[in-house]
C-alpha cells in the first residue's frame, strides 16, 4: 500500500485536488470557519459565540490582573475549574450588558472616558508639569500589558456603556424605614431556647465491632481509604536570581558604569523661588494682556529700585491667592518637575541667591521671579555608591543573559526530552528531586513544586507514560522550571491493615452518631407529648444570626423555622457525624430597637440589597433576551470543596 502511495504521489494529489476544492466552492471557506469556531465554542450570546481561545485570554488576562494587585496570592486559588467557570460567566456577563448597551443606544461621551481615566491613579501619575498627559509614557504603559491606546480606550468606553445598563436598577432600590425594620426584624430574630445535645462519643463505649465488621466497612467505604497518585519528580529551575549569581563584577567594569551612572544615583540640583504673579489668560484680549504686562514692568522696576522688598510686594500685590501670603513662595523643585515650564526655565537661568528676573510671561499671566536658595547636585562617591553600584549592574547583566539563557532553557528540554542533565550541565543549574508529589501543590510547598500549571505538566500522559521532560513551564516572574517523571504510582486502595484504627473510629462514630440520632429522636417524641416532662434541660440561651452562641447553622436555622406561637416548641436537629440535638423554643425575644443613627445605617443597606436583587432579576431577564448560554458544565460540588478545603488548610 505504502509502495503504491509513494509510486503514484502525483496522481493521489491531484485527486485530492480535485476532491477538496469542489467542498470549497460548495461549502466555502466561510463555513469551514463557522466549523471550526462552533467547534471550539464555550458560550454563546445574542447569536455571538464565545470561543475557548477568547476564554482562556480573559482567564489569563484575569490571572495577571489578580497577581498584579497582590504578587503573593497563591497561584493554586486562580487556575482551577471554579475561578475558570467564573471567569466564563463574567465574559458572558459583559457580553449581555454590552449588547444591551447597543441595543438600548447607551454610549459614553469623550468626557464622561476622560473623567474615569483621569481617575486612574497610574494613568494620572504620567502627567507633565503643565498638566498634560505624557502621552509616550501613556503608550508605553499599556503596551506592556499587551494593549494599545485606542484598544484600552475603546474597552473602557463599552465598559462604562454597559455600567448605565445596570446602574439605573441599582439606584432604584427605595425603600420605607417600615420596610425595612419589618426586613431585618425577621431576619435578626432572637430566641429563647434550651439545647440538648446527643453526642456519638457519648455512645462509643456501646459500639464494640468484630473484625468482619471492619472488614465489611472497609469494603464498603474504599474511596475513603485511596492513597492519591504520586510520583518522585527530578527537575531544575532558571530564574533571575541564580543568574545574578553567577554574573562576574571586576572593579573596572564597576568604576565604568559609576562613570555613566553617577548622576543618576546622586541628587538633583534643586531652587527655591518666589513670583509675583499679573493675571492675564492666554486667551485674554491683547488689551487687557498689555495692561497686565505694564503692571508687572511697573514692580520690577520697583523691585529694582529695593531688592530686598519682593516678599513684601508679593504679598501686596501678586494675584496668586496660593503663594501670595506667603510672599510668592514656591518651595524647592528640581528642573522640569512639578513648576510651570516657564517658571522652572526661569528659575534655573538666575545665576546666586537673590537674583531677580525680568517680566516672563506664561499662560496665566506675567511673573516676577527671585531666586531665594539653591541646593546643588550632589553625587556621591564611587566608594558610598559601591554596593548599590554592583547590586545594580549585576540586576542589568542578569536580565539580558536570563533573555538569552531562556531560550536555550526551553529549546534544550525539548530537543534533549529524555534527561535534565544536558540542559543542567550546559547552564550550570541544579537538577533537584521530590518525592510523593501529587497533581496538587501540597500545603508548604514551594518554588516550581507550588505551581499548579507546573504539576499539571509533570502528571501529563506524555510525561508520565514515556517520561519525557516537561516543557518550560514559568512558574514565577523570570522563573522557569522544566521537570521529569522518574517514578510514578497510581491511586490505589490502601491496605485494610494499614488503616485498620481509621475504620475502626470511623465505624464507631458512625454507629455512635446512629445511636445518638436515635435517642433523640425517642426523647424529641417524649418531650412532645408530655412537655412537662422535660424537667432536666440545660440553661437557657438566646439565639439569633447574629450572636448563634457557637451552635451549628443547621441547628440556628432550624430554630428560627420553628413555629414559636405557641411555646413551648420542641424542635429536632440531625447533626449527621456530630449527632442529634432536641431545642426547646421558650419564646421569640424581640430585637432591640436601632438608635436613629444604626437605623438609617440598615435601611441604606437594605435599600442597597434590594436595588442589587432588582438588578439580578433584571440581568436574568436580559440573559433570556438575548439568549445566553454556557455550553460548558459548571464545576461540581466536589471540585469547589476541593479548592475551598486548600483554602482553609493554608
Amino acid at each position: 500500500m505504502f509502495n503504491f502511495v509513494r509510486t503514484h504521489t502525483r496522481i493521489i494529489m491531484m485527486v485530492l485536488f480535485l476532491l477538496v476544492i469542489p467542498s470549497f466552492a460548495l461549502v466555502g471557506i466561510e463555513g469551514y470557519s463557522r466549523f471550526n469556531e462552533g467547534a471550539s465554542r464555550v458560550a454563546r450570546v445574542d447569536g455571538k459565540n464565545i470561543t475557548q481561545t477568547e476564554w482562556d485570554n480573559a482567564h489569563r488576562q484575569e490571572i495577571d490582573r489578580m497577581r498584579a494587585q497582590n504578587p503573593t496570592i497563591d497561584l493554586r486559588l486562580l487556575d482551577t475549574p471554579a475561578m475558570k467557570y467564573a471567569t466564563l460567566d463574567r465574559l458572558v456577563r459583559d457580553r449581555v450588558l454590552a449588547a444591551a448597551a447597543e441595543k438600548n443606544h447607551l454610549v459614553a461621551t469623550d468626557a464622561r472616558l476622560a473623567a474615569e481615566l483621569q481617575s486612574d491613579a497610574a494613568i494620572a501619575a504620567l502627567r507633565k508639569p503643565d498638566g498634560t498627559l505624557d502621552m509616550d509614557m501613556y503608550r508605553q504603559l499599556l503596551a506592556r500589558q499587551g494593549l494599545t491606546a485606542e484598544g484600552f480606550e475603546n474597552s473602557v468606553r463599552a465598559d462604562l456603556s454597559a455600567r448605565q445598563v445596570l446602574n439605573s436598577v441599582i439606584g432604584s432600590g427605595l425603600a420605607s424605614q417600615a420596610q425595612s425594620d419589618l426586613a431585618l426584624g425577621a431576619f435578626l430574630e432572637q430566641r429563647e431556647v434550651q439545647i440538648v445535645r446527643f453526642s456519638p462519643a457519648d455512645y462509643a463505649g456501646k459500639v464494640t465491632p468484630t473484625e468482619a465488621d471492619l472488614e465489611a466497612y472497609y469494603q464498603a467505604n474504599l474511596a475513603k481509604y485511596q492513597a492519591p497518585e504520586a510520583a518522585n519528580v527530578e527537575y531544575i529551575v532558571l530564574d533571575l536570581a541564580s543568574v545574578k549569581q553567577s554574573i562576574p563584577v571586576s572593579e573596572q567594569d564597576l568604576k565604568t558604569y559609576y562613570d555613566q551612572n553617577a548622576p543618576a544615583f546622586g541628587t538633583k540640583e534643586e531652587r527655591r523661588v518666589s513670583h509675583i504673579l499679573i493675571n492675564a489668560p492666554k486667551g485674554a484680549p491683547a488689551a487687557e494682556r498689555e495692561k497686565a504686562k505694564a503692571q508687572a514692568t511697573e514692580l520690577l522696576a520697583e523691585l529694582r529700585k529695593a531688592p530686598g522688598t519682593f516678599a513684601a510686594v508679593a504679598k501686596r500685590a501678586s494675584q496668586d491667592d496660593s503663594s501670595a501670603p506667603s510672599g510668592g513662595d514656591l518651595g524647592f523643585f528640581q528642573r522640569d518637575r512639578g513648576i510651570d515650564p516657564v517658571i522652572s526655565k526661569t528659575s534655573f537661568e538666575l545665576s546666586k541667591k537673590g537674583d531677580i528676573s525680568e517680566v516672563v510671561e506664561s499662560d496665566f499671566g506675567y511673573h516676577i521671579i527671585e531666586l531665594t536658595d539653591l541646593k546643588p547636585a550632589v553625587v556621591p562617591s564611587f566608594a558610598e555608591l559601591r554596593p548599590k553600584l554592583e547590586e545594580q549592574f549585576k540586576t542589568e547583566q542578569a536580565q539580558r543573559q536570563f533573555s538569552e539563557m531562556a531560550e536555550t532553557f526551553t529549546n534544550g528540554v525539548f530537543e534533549q526530552s529524555d534527561s535534565l542533565k544536558p540542559i543542567a550541565e550546559k547552564l550550570k543549574l541544579t537538577v533537584s528531586t521530590a518525592s510523593n508529589i501529587g497533581r496538587t501543590p501540597a500545603d508548604g510547598a514551594t518554588g516550581p513544586l507550588a505551581s499548579a500549571k507546573f504539576l499539571s505538566a509533570l502528571f501529563s500522559s506524555e510525561s508520565l507514560e514515556r517520561k519525557r521532560n516537561s516543557e518550560a513551564i514559568e512558574v514565577g516572574p523570570n522563573q522557569l522550571a522544566a521537570g521529569r517523571v522518574i517514578q510514578y504510582t497510581a491511586a490505589h486502595a490502601r491496605p485494610f491493615a494499614e488503616v485498620k484504627e481509621q475504620v475502626r473510629a470511623s465505624l464507631i462514630n458512625e454507629r455512635g452518631a446512629a445511636q445518638a440520632r436515635k435517642e433523640g429522636e425517642s426523647r424529641l417524641a417524649a418531650w412532645r407529648a408530655q412537655p412537662a416532662s422535660a424537667t432536666t434541660l440545660p440553661a437557657a440561651v438566646v439565639l439569633s444570626r447574629e450572636n448563634p452562641q457557637g451552635q451549628p447553622t443547621q441547628l440556628i436555622d432550624a430554630v428560627l423555622r420553628a413555629d414559636a406561637t405557641k411555646p413551648p416548641v420542641f424542635v429536632g436537629v440531625d447533626l449527621g457525624q456530630a449527632g442529634y440535638a432536641v431545642v426547646r423554643v421558650n419564646k421569640v425575644v424581640p430585637r432591640a430597637v436601632p438608635e436613629a443613627d444604626m437605623a438609617k445605617q440598615e435601611l441604606a443597606q437594605y435599600e442597597q440589597v434590594w436595588g442589587a436583587a432588582e438588578a439580578r432579576a433584571y440581568f436574568d431577564m436580559l440573559k433570556a433576551r438575548f439568549k445566553a448560554e454556557i455550553f460548558v458544565p459548571a464545576p461540581t460540588a466536589e471540585q469547589a470543596g476541593a479548592v475551598e478545603g486548600q483554602d482553609k488548610g493554608r
